[in-house]
């Protein structure tokens, strides 16, 4: 075991694990990592008597778990495959779960099962948007959309590119902030995984597993589809991203959600959010390298800046942004916006 994980947090986890030894067989011995993410959570492996076990490690107060335990209820309730909870400690920030695999669709994806995997979990998605109630998760609103959107001037444009706008381009960006924000917000609202994407898909059976849901919320209905496949770690062509939303579509309207009757709005709708998304997403990537210092996240910075600029040209209310990408990326979009 590196010293890097024998910490003051792990050596916590493993004194809560002691007092459950005599229920699961815990096998000390055998804990160890499991994966990390971009947040201060990790995950951890270890054995027990009849099977192996995740350990989750949510250090209070910069992350809390109790959200984590009320969406995977919520999940269980739709029907999804979601790690099942075994053991708990809200104060301390720890949860004991089953173990759905050590592998997620990113590991797995080719071209001979990709078909395969998003049709199962687009189903999966489609089961969780059919469990939508008011009233039980927040939502995701203007103010959300706002602070999210609003990463990508504060830690890419400006922290990370090391570009100052002028008062002129701020105001004309922040109009097209503003046009973005309210299409997201006329859509209808579900239930919103919001990092809906293969590596928080499982190959389990039954298939997909899903995890890394605690940030769950009331949205815009073509969110989770536009994450799915506009993903962070790998990109697909437009005949199959196009042909999984159709299917996505289709699939919704036969369980009534409310998705609009015409593909081609719809299409519109998980477009513009994705621009919402991508956006956030590379502020969010600058932020976690220069704030958090993790810096593989941005290595994946291009493939967002390839879906913000296809989609920036396809829409002239957003071409002001693939201007703004003009003034410090390399690579020049076609059809450039000019003041």
């Amino acid at each position: 075991m590196s010293d890097f994980i024998k910490d003051s947090r792990f050596v916590a986890a493993q004194t809560w694990l002691s007092s459950l030894n005599q229920e699961f067989g815990l096998k000390l011995e055998t804990m160890a990592p499991a994966s990390a993410d971009a947040s201060f959570r990790r995950y951890f492996r270890i054995e027990g008597a009849q099977s192996s076990y995740i350990v989750m490690d949510a250090p209070p107060p910069a992350e809390s778990i109790d959200a984590f335990l009320q969406i995977d209820a919520l999940m269980l309730q739709a029907g999804m495959n979601v790690p099942r909870i075994f053991a708990s400690d809200s104060a301390q920030g720890f949860i004991l779960m089953s173990d759905l695999g050590r592998q997620t669709y990113l590991d797995v994806l080719n071209e001979d099962n990709a078909a395969r995997l998003m049709d199962a979990a687009t189903d999966e998605l489609v089961l969780w948007q059919k469990a939508t109630r008011e009233g039980v998760l927040p939502a995701y609103d203007y103010a959300v959309l706002k602070r999210e959107i609003d990463l990508f001037p504060e830690w890419y444009v400006k922290t990370h590119r090391g570009y100052e706008m002028t008062d002129k381009q701020a105001e004309i960006i922040g109009r097209t902030f503003e046009k973005i924000i309210a299409h997201n917000l006329s859509q209808a609202r579900v239930f919103v995984h919001r990092d809906y994407m293969p590596r928080n898909l499982m190959p389990s059976d039954p298939l997909p597993g899903v995890l890394d849901f605690q940030d769950a919320l009331m949205g815009p209905v073509s969110y989770d589809i536009a994450s799915l496949m506009r993903d962070a770690f790998i990109s697909w062509g437009e005949s199959f991203v196009l042909d999984v939303t159709i299917r996505y579509w289709d699939k919704a309207r036969k369980a009534d959600i409310a998705v609009p009757a015409d593909f081609g709005q719809f299409w519109r709708d998980v477009e513009w959010m994705g621009m919402q998304r991508h956006l956030k997403v590379l502020g969010i990537f600058a932020r976690i390298n220069y704030r958090d210092g993790k810096p593989k996240y941005l290595a994946d910075a291009p493939r967002f800046l390839h879906y913000v600029r296809e989609t920036a040209n396809r829409y002239d209310e957003l071409k002001p942004i693939n201007w703004l990408l003009d003034q410090f990326e390399e690579v020049k979009s076609k059809g450039a916006w000019t003041f």
